[in-house]
């Protein structure tokens, strides 16, 4: 398995490490996935997310090529401002979401998830007719996502860089903890706020410890991979490879709102897409809470409450705290609709739950 420059020091921690897109990862440490929830959604934490994958798109024609291979308008950035996307693949499906940074003039930075990158890349490499400048960094940097109310007064106190006036997906280059050119992305993946470092591997340990010094007064943990998917399914963000993946439409999985027909966009897929936009879909991606007690899986029949079949589940879990199962999948539209009452076959009984937003 592949390393980050902090797998040494979650072995220490006690973490109970496990394989995931290659990597030895943390799932958990010895408290727990619940207080790992709780810490991030009533206090900051932070996650070793190194694994990603990166990749620095530059060059005159750099625009031109991203207009055509991410879902977004990209050319609606200004320097300075993040953008969520993702790569349709040329038959209706989704090779991966996605990250654009507009780092500078004619440089971005692609952020990919750690499961797709050589597969992002070579998606990338094959649909780059524009002759745009690809570079593959993943190997070169490393990321912290450091998530939670109290992330951006306790990251105040290693930057001089005002966090406070960096919008949401917004970023600053500047120095922190004593590194220089560390990316401030006010991006992360758990609702709860915060931001998202990038840095020199070399730097991993000195922005660590600089972290859990200054953190000391603020209760800072260390999290791990479990408490990262359910804090993303309580917001409702999408996990590639579960809720999006080759054989989901954007349009389905509720992205129409990253999925931009400006005009001279060349867009992979846009005749498609711009009619399913217009038409419908048979199915749509919808968010529910079970009313009754139970634990939606990946893969679990949804039904109407006649019993009829009208779809899977994509993602679930029972979410620390509150104990309500919550889940997101796929049903047939005529039940997308919020308040919609279903149910999830578990274990041969019909689990209620009612669509939410």
């Amino acid at each position: 398995m592949k390393t980050t420059p902090f797998t040494d020091l979650h072995i220490a921690l006690g973490a109970k490490m496990h394989e995931f897109a290659g990597y030895n990862m943390p799932i958990e440490y010895p408290t727990g996935i619940t207080n790992e929830h709780l810490t991030v959604r009533q206090g900051v934490g932070v996650f070793d997310v190194s694994h990603m994958g990166e990749f620095w798109v530059k060059g005159p024609h750099a625009l031109a090529f991203l207009q055509k291979v991410t879902s977004n308008n990209v050319a609606a950035l200004t320097v300075g401002k993040v953008q969520y996307a993702c790569f349709p693949n040329g038959k209706g499906g989704i090779v991966d979401d996605l990250l654009v940074y507009y780092y500078d003039i004619e440089k971005y930075l692609l952020v990919v998830n750690a499961s797709n990158i050589e597969k992002d890349w070579q998606w990338c490499v094959q649909n780059n007719t524009e002759g745009a400048e690809l570079e593959n960094a993943s190997d070169w940097m490393a990321q912290l996502a450091v998530q939670g109310p109290k992330a951006t007064e306790m990251l105040q106190k290693l930057t001089a860089v005002n966090l406070s006036e960096i919008p949401y997906y917004a970023f600053k280059t500047g120095d922190f903890a004593g590194v220089k050119e560390v990316i401030l992305s006010n991006t992360g993946y758990t609702g709860a706020g915060g931001f998202e470092l990038y840095f020199y591997p070399e730097h991993a340990t000195q922005i660590w410890n600089a972290l859990f010094e200054v953190g000391a007064s603020y209760n800072l943990k260390p999290i791990g991979l479990g408490a990262r998917d359910t804090l993303r399914l309580e917001k409702g963000y999408c996990l590639y490879g579960n809720d999006i993946d080759d054989t989901t439409s954007p349009i389905e999985a509720g992205l129409g709102w990253i999925t931009k027909f400006v005009p001279g966009k060349n867009l992979i897929d846009r005749a498609l897409l711009e009619e399913q936009k217009n038409a419908g879909t048979s199915r749509r991606l919808v968010r529910f809470e079970l009313t009754e007690r139970g634990i939606p899986r990946h893969g679990y029949t949804l039904t109407n409450r006649a019993g009829d079949s009208i779809g899977h589940v994509s993602s679930g879990c029972m979410i620390p705290g509150t104990k309500t199962g919550i889940g997101m999948g796929y049903v047939l539209s005529n039940y997308a609709k919020p308040g919609s009452e279903i149910a999830v076959q578990i274990r041969n009984n019909a689990i209620k739950a009612v669509v939410v937003k």
